[in-house]
C-alpha cells in the first residue's frame, strides 16, 4: 500500500517503507504515524493532535506500541522512519492498555456536565471515552471545581474544570493567529488555561480555539445554551462578510441561524476564518424588511402587495425619462451583480452604475477594467505561501483580509518570505509577519514604489485605499511590469470582484468587455438576444458623478441596492443626493436609513436564503447553496426581472440556474482592454503649524452595518485610539494618553493620543469605530489634510 498526503501515489524514490498493524505501507517520509494509520482506515485517538497544528503531544491519549521501543509512544509526534513496525490499538493490547489508562486519568476531574455542554452531541472526549475508555471509573474522590464560567474575552467564555490541558487553544493563538494571550498556567495538577489580567483574548482569530476544542472547555457567549449538535442543520455556505472568500459551515434550527463554523478548504482558508465571518451574522434577524413599501402622495409609507409594488416602481422609472442611475454596493452575489448590470443596460438604457460605494477615482476605474476584470488566478493563497517577495500597498492584511494574513504569517514562521509593506507604521498586523515597513506618508505611495529595489518575480497586493492618493494605482502596474511581478488588487468586501466581472461598472460591460467597443456589445447583445447597438456605448457616470449629476437635478431616479449610506465617500453628498432626486426604488434585507428615504422600497433575500457565488480576491467562484428554505424571499435578481417585465423587458424567471447557465456564455474577452492608467502622482499634501495629514482605514471589528446585532463581538473591537510620531506631538504639544481633537471644516474626532513609531506629520485614527467615524463626521479620505488639537479645545 503506497500513502501520500492526498492519498494518491507518489515518487517511490521519496517514499519510506513502513508496517502499521501487520500492513505494509509506504508513505513519504517524515510523515507522522498517526497521519499514516488514519490514512490506511484506522483512527487512533487523539485530542492534541490536529494536522494544522505542530505536534506537542501533550494528551497522551495516541499511544501506540512500536517495536523496540521500552514503552507505548505518541503516534502524533513521532514520524515513521524506514522498516519500523508500529501495532495501534487494533491489534495491540499494550496500546489499548495504555490509551484506556489515559483516558481514565483525563476523566478524573473532567465534570459530568455532558447533559448540559455545549459539546454534548459532537465531543471527542464523549466520542473517545465510550471507544477507547473503561467501563466504570475507579475513582471515587471529589472532582476539582473552578467558578467557571471565566470570561475570557465578551466572545469566549471558558469552563476551565473540562480542560484536558491538550494546548490546542494556545498553539493555534501562538502558531497561526500570532495572538499569544491565551496560555497554559500553573503546573500539574493546579495546570489551567488563563489569560493575563490586563490583556484579554481579543484576537480576531478567537472563535477558532472554540471550534478546535476537543471538550466544551471553550464556549462562545453568543451560542452558549442555544441549541444542540442534533438539534441542528448544517450546510456548507461561503462568508459574505471580507474577499477572502473562505467556506464556511452554516447550522440553523427552526429557520433560525444558530451558529457559524470554519469548513475545511486547503485551498482558500484551510481550517480557520475570522471572529466577524463566525459571529457576524445577527443582522439576518435585526430589522428584517419583509413586505414591499410605496411611499404615498401624503409622504406615508404602507406596506404593499407585490404586484401593485412593482407597476409603482416601474412607473416611476419610467417618469425619470432615461434620467436612471443604479447605485450598488459591493454586497452582492455574482448573479444579482449580474442582473442590474443587464436591468442598467437593458431596461434603463443607461451605463450610469457603478458598485464603489466607498473611495473611488477614475483612475481605479480604468485600473479594474485593465488589471482586474477577466485576470482571474494571476495570484493564489498557494503563490503567498510560497513566495519570496511580497509587496504590501495601501493594504493591511489583518484588518482587510484575514485569510490572506494568516497565509504570509504562516510563510513568515518559515523563514521563506520577505514582506515589504508601505505603510505610515508597523501596525500590530505587520508585525505579526515579520513585515519590514517603509514609513510613508499618504499621497507618497507611487514616489516610495517606484524608488524601492523590489525582486523580480515578486508579488504586489494593493489595497482598494489606492484609489484614495491619485498616481498610486498606475505606478503599481507600471513597477509590476517592470519587475515582472505579479499583481492582485484585495478588496474589502465579499461581492466587488464579481461585480467588476458582471460589469457593474460605467465602462464595462460582463467579462471585461468595454462598453465603447462595439464587438464587445454585439457579443454581449447576441447573449441577451438583442442588438449590438440596444446596449448604450457611452462610458457612464462613476459613483461620485452619479452623486453630483443627482445633486444637479440631472438624474432624476435612483436604483439602490447592497450599500450603506455610511460607508459612501461623502455620506452626507449621498444623502442630499437621495432626496434630490424624484423616486428612489431601494432593495434590501433591512428596514434603514434608506427606506426611509425610498419611493419603493423591495425586500431581498440575504445569503442564508438564496443560493449565489461570491468572487473571492483571487477571482476564484465561490458557490454556495440556500440554507433556510422555508421563506419566499426573492432574490434580487427575480425582482429586477418583474420590474422589466412591468417595463416591457421579458428577462425571463432569472433563477440562479439560468443566470449561471447565461454567464457560462460569455467566455473570455479576446478583444481590446480598457487602457491601462496613466496618472501622475501629485504626491503628499504640504502641512504647517497644528496641520497634518489623515490616514485611516476601516478595522476588521467596526460599526459595519452587517456587524449590528452582535453585542459580544462589539465587545471584542480595538479601542479607538489616535496615532502620532513622537516629534509631531512634541510639535503640536500633546503627550501620550492625552484626548486630542481631530477636525477639518465638516466636523471633529476626539480619540486617546498613542505616541509610537510612524512616519511624521500624520495622524491615523479608525475610520469607522465608536466615536471615529471619519467619512460621516469629517467626509475625510485618506491623504487630506486634518487640524488637531487637545482635545476639547
Amino acid at each position: 500500500m503506497t500513502l501520500t498526503s492526498d492519498n494518491k501515489q507518489t515518487n517511490t524514490k521519496t517514499l519510506i517503507t513502513a508496517t502499521i498493524d501487520g500492513i505494509q505501507v509506504q508513505v513519504p517520509k517524515g510523515t507522522l504515524i498517526i497521519r499514516a494509520a488514519e490514512r490506511m482506515g484506522t483512527f487512533v485517538p487523539r485530542f492534541c493532535d490536529h494536522p494544522s497544528l505542530a505536534p506537542v503531544a501533550a494528551c497522551r491519549m495516541c499511544l501506540v506500541e512500536i517495536e523496540g521501543m521500552p514503552k507505548p509512544q505518541p503516534s502524533c509526534a513521532i514520524p515513521l522512519t524506514e522498516g519500523m513496525v508500529v501495532k495501534t490499538q487494533m491489534t495491540s493490547e499494550v496500546a489499548e492498555k495504555a490509551q484506556a489508562g489515559v483516558m481514565e486519568f483525563l476523566l478524573i476531574n473532567h465534570p459530568l456536565d455532558c447533559p448540559v455542554c455545549d459539546k454534548g452531541g459532537e465531543c471527542p472526549l464523549q466520542n473517545q471515552a465510550m471507544t477507547a475508555g473503561r467501563a466504570e471509573s475507579r475513582f471515587e474522590i471529589e472532582k476539582r471545581t473552578f467558578p467557571k464560567p471565566i470570561e475570557l474575552s465578551t466572545e469566549i467564555l471558558l469552563d476551565r474544570e473540562r480542560c484536558v490541558e491538550c494546548a490546542r487553544c494556545t498553539r493555534f493563538s501562538e502558531e497561526i493567529a500570532g495572538d499569544p494571550f491565551i496560555e497554559l498556567l500553573e503546573r500539574g495538577a493546579n495546570q489551567q488555561v488563563g489569560i493575563a489580567t490586563d490583556e484579554p483574548f481579543n484576537s480576531y482569530f478567537s472563535g477558532n480555539t472554540v471550534q478546535i476544542c476537543p471538550v466544551g472547555a471553550l464556549t462562545s457567549s453568543a451560542y452558549r445554551f442555544r441549541a444542540r449538535p442534533f438539534d441542528l442543520v448544517s450546510v456548507p455556505t461561503t462568508c459574505e462578510h471580507c474577499a477572502s472568500g473562505c467556506s464556511l459551515r452554516t447550522d440553523y434550527r427552526r429557520e433560525t441561524v444558530m451558529r457559524r463554523l470554519a469548513w475545511e478548504d486547503p485551498a482558500v482558508n484551510e481550517d480557520w476564518n475570522c471572529d466577524k465571518g463566525r459571529f457576524a451574522f445577527g443582522y439576518l434577524k435585526t430589522n428584517r424588511l419583509t413586505q414591499p413599501k410605496v411611499r404615498k402622495k401624503d409622504g406615508n409609507q404602507v406596506d404593499a402587495l407585490w404586484p401593485d409594488a412593482i407597476d409603482f416602481a416601474a412607473k416611476g422609472l419610467r417618469e425619470a425619462n432615461g434620467k436612471v442611475a443604479v447605485l450598488l454596493g459591493g454586497r452582492l452575489t455574482l448573479e444579482d451583480a449580474y442582473a442590474y448590470s443587464k436591468f442598467a443596460r437593458l431596461a434603463l438604457s443607461t451605463n450610469d452604475i457603478d458598485f464603489r460605494n466607498r473611495v473611488n477615482s477614475a483612475e481605479e476605474l480604468n485600473f479594474l477594467a485593465s488589471a482586474v476584470a477577466g485576470d482571474a488566478g494571476t495570484v493564489t493563497y498557494a503563490d503567498l505561501e510560497k513566495a519570496e517577495n511580497v509587496v504590501l500597498v495601501n493594504f493591511e492584511p489583518e484588518e482587510e483580509s484575514p485569510i490572506i494574513f494568516l497565509r504570509l504569517r504562516k510563510a513568515a514562521a518559515k523563514g521563506k518570505i520577505k514582506v515589504l509593506a508601505i505603510a505610515p507604521y508597523l501596525s500590530r498586523g505587520l508585525e505579526k509577519i515579520d513585515a519590514e515597513v517603509i514609513a510613508t506618508k499618504p499621497g507618497d505611495e507611487a514616489k516610495v514604489l517606484r524608488g524601492l529595489k523590489i525582486a523580480k518575480n515578486s508579488i504586489i497586493l494593493v489595497g482598494e485605499r489606492a484609489a484614495a492618493t491619485l498616481g498610486t494605482l498606475s505606478a503599481v502596474i507600471e513597477v509590476a511590469e517592470k519587475t515582472e511581478s505579479k499583481l492582485a488588487w484585495i478588496p474589502r468586501r465579499a461581492g466587488e470582484r464579481g461585480a467588476i466581472e458582471v460589469g457593474v461598472l460605467p465602462n464595462l460591460l460582463p467579462g471585461g468587455r468595454p462598453v465603447i467597443d462595439s464587438g464587445a456589445r454585439s457579443e454581449v447583445g447576441a447573449i441577451w438576444g438583442v442588438n449590438g447597438s440596444d446596449i448604450p456605448s457611452k462610458p457612464g457616470r462613476t459613483h461620485s458623478e452619479i452623486v453630483q449629476a443627482a445633486l444637479n437635478g440631472e438624474i432624476k431616479a435612483l436604483i439602490i441596492a447592497g450599500l450603506d449610506v455610511l460607508d459612501a465617500p461623502d455620506p452626507q453628498a449621498l444623502s442630499e443626493a437621495i432626496n434630490s432626486v424624484d423616486f428612489v426604488v431601494t432593495l434590501g434585507i433591512q428596514e434603514n436609513s434608506l427606506t426611509r428615504y425610498a419611493n419603493v422600497s423591495l425586500p431581498v433575500a440575504p445569503v442564508t436564503e438564496k443560493s449565489g457565488t461570491f468572487i473571492n480576491w483571487e477571482g476564484r467562484p465561490r458557490p454556495f447553496g440556500r440554507a433556510i428554505t422555508s421563506t419566499n424571499a426573492l432574490t434580487d435578481a427575480r425582482v429586477l426581472a418583474m420590474i422589466a417585465e412591468s417595463l416591457g423587458h421579458d428577462f425571463g424567471l432569472q433563477t440562479i440556474e439560468e443566470i449561471r447557465q447565461e454567464l457560462s456564455s460569455f467566455g473570455t474577452w479576446m478583444g481590446t482592454k480598457v487602457d491601462k492608467p496613466k496618472v501622475d502622482a501629485i504626491g503628499a499634501r504640504n502641512t504647517s503649524g497644528n496641520n497634518v495629514i489623515l490616514s485611516t482605514w476601516n478595522l476588521l471589528l467596526d460599526d459595519g452595518a452587517l456587524q449590528k446585532g452582535e453585542e459580544h463581538l462589539a465587545g471584542t473591537q480595538r479601542p479607538v485610539v489616535a496615532h502620532l510620531s513622537e516629534k509631531t506631538a512634541q510639535a503640536q504639544q500633546l503627550e501620550n494618553g492625552e484626548k486630542i481633537n481631530i477636525s477639518n471644516d465638516r466636523g471633529s474626532i476626539t480619540a486617546k493620543l498613542e505616541i509610537i513609531e510612524m512616519v511624521n506629520d500624520v495622524v491615523w485614527i479608525p475610520a469607522n469605530n465608536h466615536d471615529s467615524k471619519v467619512k460621516s463626521k469629517l467626509g475625510a479620505k485618506e491623504g487630506d489634510v486634518v487640524t488637531i488639537k487637545k482635545g476639547g479645545l
